[in-house]
Parts: structure tokens; sequence; C-alpha cells
């Protein structure tokens, strides 16, 4: 598996242990729709968030959470449409993106709660 892919998937894990410290139970990981892919769906109580992860090992060309674009943050909504309407949620969501930094053995989570308002 390509060095990035393996960056990745550390990433997530580390994203979900973060959420499951935090009181979340991680509903699904990788959920796909149609060419949209959610990273997590987590839940707490009576919210539902839908997270994606971005995860860098070098901030040369900015912070992990600076590469979710437009286009991304309209896809994994779109997922979430999906996801809400197959499985009946009817309590509130959030989008989150947990960005993920990995320097040797510094690692620093972030979560970014509401970003896509």
């Amino acid at each position: 598996m390509a060095q990035h892919n393996e960056t990745g998937k550390q990433g997530e894990l580390e994203a979900t242990r973060y959420l499951r410290e935090k009181g979340y139970e991680i509903v699904a990981q990788n959920f796909r729709h149609q060419h949209a892919e959610i990273d997590i769906i987590a839940q707490k109580e009576k919210l539902l968030i839908f997270a994606e992860v971005k995860t860098r090992t070098n901030l040369s060309y900015g912070n992990p959470e600076e590469f979710v674009s437009y286009t991304k943050a309209k896809l994994v909504m779109k997922a979430a449409e999906q996801y809400i309407f197959a499985n009946g949620w009817m309590h509130d969501i959030r989008f989150d993106i947990i960005a993920v930094t990995v320097a040797g053995t510094d690692l620093r989570v972030k979560h970014i709660e509401d970003a896509f308002s």
C-alpha cells in the first residue's frame, strides 16, 4: 500500500480513537454513496456527526483542514443525506473535520465542529 494510504489509515484510526474518548459511538466508517465517501459517522446522544478526516505529515503546504474542498464538502453532504434517509434519522446532525498531523512521534488531532457552515 502506498505511503499516503498508510498515513490516511493512521489518521482515521486516531480520529476514531479521539471521538470515542470524547464519548461518541462510531456508527459507520468509510460510508460510500455514488462518488462520495464519509470517513466517519459517529453518534453522541441525539447528535449524528459526519466527519471528514484529513491527515498530513508535512505542513509546508498548509494545515490538513485546508484540503477539504467545496466540492468534497458537497459530496459528503450528499452522502449524508442518503444515510439519513436510509436510516430514518430524525435528530440533529453536524458536519465536522478532524485534522490529524503526524510528524515523527508527534501526533496532533484538531476537531473542527460544524465545519461546513
